[in-house]
């Protein structure tokens, strides 16, 4: 992109940035700024998204930019903004099974955004220092370093699975949540709203919706999490302060120092789950034992995933080069399994008449997110995830070059001198540059 280009989209931001400056407050119910609107609609464009239920795109409602953010803000102003169905959609789970999204309106996305800008920094202090998901500032490498660590200092893990969590949140308790927090008036209107606002299906059906949030929402993140901070958080900080958790979003982890200290807490947090009208998953809720060196007693399950990592014993080797046992995470078979089927259909091999350059060009942005995400905790279990890459790449080369079409050893070869000369040519080829764990 040139300079003049460049210089063009700054001055059209600039202008369109002027237009929805806030010259004098608005004689309206509520007091939204058309800048706070126009702020939510940056970042809705920035996160992308698909379209709701009226099939339109962010380019499509760009075309009559002004006039879209104008009419909405006119209507989150005045009171009488209405949110649209939302579309659900489903897609595969990594541990089998489908995960129910719905998807609000472009439109929509916009008022929920701004809606949460002002509610978040309003929430953020009073959430407990141990939940981690969907906030500023803090990630899911940050929530499995402090697992890793607790697993560490305490013998016995709870491993909690809350069962179909988005769907189940109860209206009434939240909205006694928000309460406590907002006396806006504005806030409060919209947010009962977007609860109340109905499910499109698949079918074209509408389906009224009595409980939960639409997972896909911008405002449903920050409303599960203050939904779980009273559930989950404060009741673990008054009940059992000595236990310590990691929480991401529904995803929880409690240590725990006996095997009876686990099973207590498990059948404390049932009870305390049906009262919020949740429930624990049966099979997936587990008492775990950190085995390694030094814990070695008999117990049935010793390992468990969290956040796409399997915290497991594993090998380690300590700073003078001893190998020993220790507990640590690494990527999990369901996540291993995803990243391979996704490979497969890449269907690299037939890809032959291209150069492996272009090839590269075009994965390594996806490889890079991957090695990023997974490569993050004991990279070495990734050798065998990106093996199967490897293989296709082989497979490449016996169809770009005829004469190794039945010689499998010899393109094999090709492919570890090319290896060798273009280390950084593939993402996942530093692996074996920067060593495994």
């Amino acid at each position: 992109m040139g300079l003049d280009q460049r210089g063009g989209i700054a001055r059209q931001e600039e202008a369109d940035n002027r237009q929805w400056e806030d010259l004098s407050r608005p004689a309206k119910p509520f007091d939204i700024s058309k800048r706070e609107v126009w702020e939510a609609y940056k970042k809705v464009k920035a996160n992308r998204g698909a379209a709701g239920v009226d099939r339109q795109t962010i380019a499509e409602f760009e075309l009559r930019l002004a006039d879209n953010l104008y009419k909405l803000w006119n209507r989150l102003a005045s009171g009488s903004y209405q949110p649209p169905p939302v579309l659900r959609v489903e897609i595969p789970k990594a541990g089998g099974g489908v995960r129910p999204l719905g998807i609000p309106t472009v439109s929509d996305r916009v008022a929920q955004m701004a809606i949460k800008q002002r509610l978040e920094p309003q929430l953020e202090p009073h959430f407990h220092p141990d939940s981690y998901g969907y906030r500023p500032g803090r990630s899911a490498h940050q929530a499995v370093a402090k697992a890793r660590e607790r697993c560490w200092r305490y013998s016995w893990v709870l491993d909690l699975d809350i069962k179909g969590f988005f769907d189940s949140i109860d209206h009434t308790l939240l909205m006694k949540a928000m309460r406590r927090h907002t006396k806006c008036r504005m806030t409060l209107l919209y947010i009962e709203r977007w609860l109340q606002a109905p499910v499109r299906l698949a079918d074209g059906t509408m389906q009224p919706r009595n409980s939960g949030v639409p997972q896909g929402g911008v405002i449903s993140p920050l409303a599960a999490n203050l939904f779980l901070h009273y559930v989950f958080d404060e009741w673990m900080h008054r009940n059992h302060p000595n236990v310590p958790f990691e929480r991401y979003a529904d995803d929880a982890v409690c240590h725990c120092r006996t095997l009876v200290e686990a099973q207590v807490l498990k059948t404390a947090l049932e009870q305390r789950m049906a009262q919020c009208s949740l429930v624990l998953h049966p099979q997936k809720t587990q008492v775990v034992y950190c085995r390694d060196d030094n814990r070695r007693e008999h117990f049935s399950v010793y390992q468990f995933n969290f956040l796409g990592f399997c915290f497991r014993p594993r090998l380690a080797r300590s700073r003078i080069g001893k190998v020993f046992v220790s507990f640590l995470p690494g990527i999990s078979p369901a996540a291993a399994k995803t990243i391979r089927q996704i490979v497969r259909r890449w269907r690299l091999h037939c890809r032959h008449t291209v150069g492996l350059t272009d090839l590269a060009q075009e994965i390594n942005p996806v490889l890079k997110g991957w090695l990023n995400y997974y490569g993050r905790f004991y990279r070495s279990a990734l050798y065998a995830v990106f093996d199967s890459l490897d293989q296709y790449l082989v497979r490449w080369v016996r169809r770009k070059y005829k004469r190794l079409k039945s010689k499998v050893t010899r393109a094999r070869e090709l492919i570890v001198k090319i290896q060798h000369q273009q280390p950084r040519l593939f993402a996942h080829w530093t692996l074996t540059q920067n060593g495994g764990q």
